[in-house]
């Protein structure tokens, strides 16, 4: 079961079978799956789950999963970092970039400027050649950030 603020990563190594389902028949689910392709091959199938609760994303951004499972994010087996945020108000954050890294953001729910650029819910903004990744004036927004090579 995974509830909300929860982050699962599984790891499919050499094969494994899985399947999701709402068992809440009388209400919503909004999952967001997220493939990522590893750095290496034939490992071991792996399961992790960790909660992340609000107050560790409200007006800053969260690390969720990164190599060897830093700062108590899930492990991931790529040169990649997924921090996850909550912004309303004045809050604000900013990420800053190493030359040669990307950024995809995708906004989970609600409204936010990410350098500039006004999104709303679903929407998902790439960056490359950047220095940073600066957030701001969010209106119950939740964002996912990835930092990847």
């Amino acid at each position: 079961t995974i509830g909300p603020g929860d982050v699962q990563r599984m790891s499919a190594g050499r094969g494994v079978q899985h399947s999701e389902q709402n068992h809440a028949k009388a209400g919503i689910t909004h999952f967001l799956q997220i493939w990522i392709e590893p750095n290496v091959r034939g490992i071991a199938p792996g399961y992790e789950q960790k909660h992340f609760d609000a107050a560790s994303k409200r007006g800053r951004l969260r690390l969720v999963a990164s190599p060897g499972g830093v700062e108590g994010s899930v492990t991931i087996h790529q040169d990649a970092r997924i921090y996850a945020g909550l912004f309303d108000g004045a809050e604000r954050a900013t990420h800053p970039l190493t030359a040669g890294r990307k950024a995809y953001l995708h906004v989970v729910r609600g409204r936010i400027a990410v350098n500039g650029t006004p999104l709303e819910t679903g929407d998902a903004l790439k960056m490359t050649g950047v220095s940073e990744v600066a957030l701001g004036k969010g209106v119950d927004a939740e964002v996912l950030l990835f930092d990847l090579p």
